[in-house]
């Protein structure tokens, strides 16, 4: 079994980048492959995640060459033949692996289609819940069993459907529920609305009007009129800052610290993180240098004593990935931290909720668990434990950071499940570990395919 082993640092002075965003990754596999020609996309992140879309769509029949690749993980840079919106029914059922946004994104994308598809995962992704998107695109028309041993959980049998434009009003923010119904409704004649309760990530959005596909948006209220096919373009996926969350939370948290994470997507509805923790104490700036769509930039962090805060309702919707991480900074800080209203969180990879109190616990934090978050009384000193993973790339990432600050070896388990988003993660804590006279390598080495 593969394990992390960490021990306390003292010091922590860096400048590097992370893989590109796994959120911006999917999407630019989906509507690459929808495209009217050949999209060159740059930055892709080769996680299991991804690369299991990627070949989704090759299954669908967009087809794809590897220019660079991340050896032992997958492509970085590649070419997508796109099949302008004319999808081939696949040859078997598709493999989903662990992608939650994979599997609800090709739910939407293949519930108007004239063929039949299953889509399954692998056991953790089976038990999640998937009648959030079967839902509302069975108003639109689709046909969708849910095979699993779970009552609405994957496999998902698919079938072929004529749809209907829709307006969905969402009960519950999130972004994959929107992107479902967006790509289902680019297969529906006529104007298809989500409206969703608060603010999510836009990078669909964003994506679609790269490829010249037009939305239109009033306040909350997203719409698409089908029958458009996405204009075949280029694309450079930015670092992801869900990524980058565990190394700022690290450096925030360690006085003295200095860290520049480089070429890193700032969109507003994912920056929730840099909030945080500038409430918490942390002395960050960040400085956008390109825009098209996706800011990108640099975000500096030089770490400080940090204090409590009480995450808002608004901002646990496009928080949801960091919470976790966040959770270690609450244990690291002086005073109380308060998470609430992120019941969404039990229904992850893992029961996020249970499994951070648990390892929060373990290591000597104060902790108090409720039905929807918790409550962090931090300051008490961490000490080293054995932390198993549960198979939850974000758990392993977490506590690989909560190591970082605590007395003794702590051992993080099962921890192949980090490259589900986060391949070279553990070159990166090498690097961190061990402290050098001379700057540690931080670089992940690609190899030229073409």
């Amino acid at each position: 079994m593969s394990e992390f082993r960490v021990t306390a640092i003292s010091k922590l002075h860096a400048e590097f980048s992370v893989p590109g965003d796994k959120s911006m990754s999917h999407r630019a596999a989906i509507l690459g492959g929808l495209s009217n020609g050949t999209c060159t996309i740059r930055n892709f992140l080769p996680s299991e995640d991804c690369v299991n879309t990627l070949n989704a769509m090759k299954a669908l029949g967009a087809t794809y060459e590897v220019l660079d690749e991340l050896p032992g993980y997958g492509p970085v840079n590649l070419r997508i033949h796109g099949q302008s919106m004319k999808l081939s029914a696949p040859a078997a059922p598709i493999d989903c692996g662990n992608a939650g946004t994979g599997m609800r994104l090709l739910a939407g994308l293949l519930a108007g289609q004239e063929f039949s598809t299953e889509l399954f995962g692998d056991a953790s992704l089976s038990s999640r819940p998937m009648g959030r998107v079967t839902v509302p695109l069975g108003q639109m028309g689709a046909n969708i069993e849910t095979l699993g041993e779970k009552p609405g959980c994957a496999p998902l049998l698919i079938h072929a459907a004529k749809l209907s434009p829709i307006t969905y009003d969402m009960p519950v923010a999130s972004a994959q529920v929107k992107s479902a119904v967006l790509l289902a409704g680019m297969f529906a004649e006529g104007t298809t609305t989500v409206i969703q309760p608060a603010e999510t990530r836009d990078h669909t959005e964003q994506m679609l009007a790269s490829f010249h596909v037009a939305t239109r948006r009033d306040g909350n209220l997203i719409s698409i009129d089908g029958g458009q096919v996405p204009q075949a373009c280029d694309f450079t996926v930015p670092g992801d800052i869900s990524s980058a969350a565990f190394w700022l939370v690290a450096a925030a948290a360690l006085p003295g610290s200095y860290l520049l994470i480089k070429d890193v997507g700032l969109n507003p509805t994912r920056t929730a993180i840099l909030k945080v923790l500038s409430r918490m104490g942390a002395h960050m700036s960040e400085i956008v240098h390109s825009s098209n769509g996706e800011p990108i930039g640099n975000i500096k962090i030089q770490g400080a004593p940090l204090t409590g805060t009480t995450i808002l309702i608004d901002e646990v919707p496009n928080l949801i990935d960091e919470i976790p991480v966040i959770a270690v900074a609450a244990a690291l800080a002086q005073g109380r931290t308060i998470i609430r209203n992120a019941k969404e969180l039990r229904v992850k990879e893992t029961d996020r909720i249970t499994t951070v109190v648990n390892g929060l616990r373990a290591m000597g934090a104060e902790v108090e668990e409720f039905e929807d978050g918790m409550e962090i009384t931090g300051g008490k000193p961490l000490h080293g434990a054995t932390i198993e993973s549960c198979g939850d790339h974000r758990i392993a990432m977490a506590f690989a950071i909560a190591g970082l600050f605590a007395e003794g070896e702590t051992i993080i388990q099962n921890t192949d499940c980090v490259n589900t988003s986060y391949p070279g993660f553990a070159h990166h804590l090498d690097a961190i570990l061990h402290e050098r006279p001379d700057a540690a390598d931080f670089s992940l080495p690609t190899v030229s395919k073409a």
